[in-house]
């Protein structure tokens, strides 16, 4: 169970969650390489995230600090009776002897923050005696996780990366993208996106997974030339917030893309916005489009043959991100029939309007209104309501969505945390060549029957 909060609404519970709360930013800080979260929540917080958001998530596995390895206060009763600061105090300390971290980051959790514990001024002493440490006010009635990744990041760029009146490097760009950990291929889908940017001539700022610098990258993010934000909200508000400190531009793409006509559409965009010789990037499409449809060809082969026994229609469930762009992909490039798209990470209301706008325009002659649905009891009750016709039903969604998907004898592709029915190391979904991969597994679950 979690809680959640939209404006104008009171605070309340929800069942089957599909976010992690705002302390789950530790996360964020876990996947940069260094990096060391230190957690000013009670007990059990930590373990909370790590198995919503990485061990029942893909089993992704932790890496340095992550995982059981995050320090943490746990805060009791006694810290909420009489403050925790000194108690704090001493976490830092035996972490910075314990770990040898190139930066730390101490993310409050709902104790600490309604007590009013002062972390800001236990934090800034060590950083005034020169240690790398931060401070994130992620308490977790504030939102979700990805609040929480946002609220971490702006931290390390305020606290740690600083102040920067030097010159911009063209054609350097910083990515901000999927949130680690949370969307469950992000690791393979880093891989893929920096694969293709790097191809086309722009040299990336990877800040986050198995590309990064690690924390000295981070130093370079005021040197970039833009921001690109590949999200329909997440990371906008860093963009924001960055091209106010240090006058950088940014551009939105608010669809992830996937498969060969949205992501050859994705790298001219890009391109032109850095204002790179184009003649890289135009060779770079044409390999990949000979690839693509090489293998594309060969599919088709098995798709003209059994296409009345494959679904027709299909559901997603997922947050903003994930949903908004398989189900650009399968309705615009696939043909399939989008009848129920659910959207559970609680978006601001400030970024609906887009969001909404997205799946109106969602193909040539296809819109889409998408439901905003947070409890995982509600998501349910509206799946079971969807009209999948006399074909196989097709979700994309959760591991929440697997009893629906029984009752429907539907196929359940899991795409969305939590997801503890696969197992995730390397895997994308999205580009040139993820997109190839998840028709593998669609239509490899649509021959098996599961």
């Amino acid at each position: 169970m979690a809680a959640t909060k939209t404006k104008n609404k009171k605070l309340s519970a929800i069942t089957h969650p599909h976010f992690g709360c705002t302390v789950g930013g530790a996360y964020s800080v876990a996947a940069i390489k260094g990096a060391v979260p230190i957690a000013n929540c009670g007990p059990g917080c930590m373990y909370k995230q790590y198995f919503h958001l990485s061990f029942l998530n893909g089993f992704q596995g932790s890496t340095g600090a992550g995982g059981g390895n995050i320090p943490s206060a746990n805060v009791g009763e006694n810290d909420i009776v009489f403050g925790g600061a000194k108690k704090l105090d001493a976490l830092i300390q035996s972490t910075l002897a314990l770990y040898a971290g190139d930066l730390y980051v101490v993310l409050t959790g709902c104790s600490g923050e309604l007590v009013g514990d002062d972390v800001g001024s236990v934090v800034r002493k060590y950083r005034e005696a020169g240690y790398p440490v931060v401070a994130a006010e992620t308490g977790g009635f504030k939102g979700t996780n990805q609040d929480g990744h946002e609220i971490v990041v702006k931290a390390i760029i305020d606290q740690y990366v600083g102040d920067y009146t030097g010159e911009k490097k063209q054609g350097l760009v910083n990515l901000w993208f999927e949130t680690p950990y949370f969307n469950t291929n992000w690791r393979g889908d880093y891989l893929e996106l920096v694969r293709i940017l790097r191809a086309a001539g722009l040299q990336v700022n990877v800040l986050f997974g198995p590309q990064s610098g690690g924390a000295k990258e981070w130093k370079k993010i005021p040197k970039a030339q833009f921001n690109l934000v590949v999200s329909p909200w997440v990371g906008l508000g860093i963009a924001e917030h960055l091209q106010e400190k240090y006058g950088q531009p940014y551009l939105h793409i608010p669809v992830i893309p996937i498969g060969e006509e949205a992501t050859t559409a994705f790298i001219r965009q890009v391109v032109a916005f850095a204002g790179i010789d184009p003649k890289k990037s135009e060779k770079s499409i044409a390999e990949e489009a000979d690839l693509y449809y090489y293998f594309l060809d060969s599919f088709a082969d098995f798709f003209s043959e059994y296409w009345f026994g494959l679904p027709s229609r299909f559901a997603v469930v997922g947050d903003t991100a994930t949903n908004l762009a398989y189900t650009k992909f399968l309705a615009d490039q696939v043909g399939l029939v989008p009848v129920k798209q659910i959207i559970t990470d609680n978006p601001p209301q400030s970024r609906r309007e887009l969001i909404e706008e997205k799946f109106r325009n969602i193909s040539e002659g296809v819109s889409v209104t998408p439901e905003f649905i947070e409890d995982g009891y509600l998501v349910e009750q509206s799946l079971d309501t969807a009209e999948f016709g006399q074909s196989v039903p097709l979700i994309l969604g959760s591991t929440w969505e697997g009893d629906v998907a029984k009752r429907k004898n539907a196929l359940l592709i899991e795409i969305a945390a939590p997801a503890s029915e696969k197992v995730v190391i390397n895997g994308s979904y999205i580009g040139y060549r993820g997109a190839l991969q998840l028709l593998e597994d669609i239509y490899t679950a649509s021959v098996s029957g599961n």
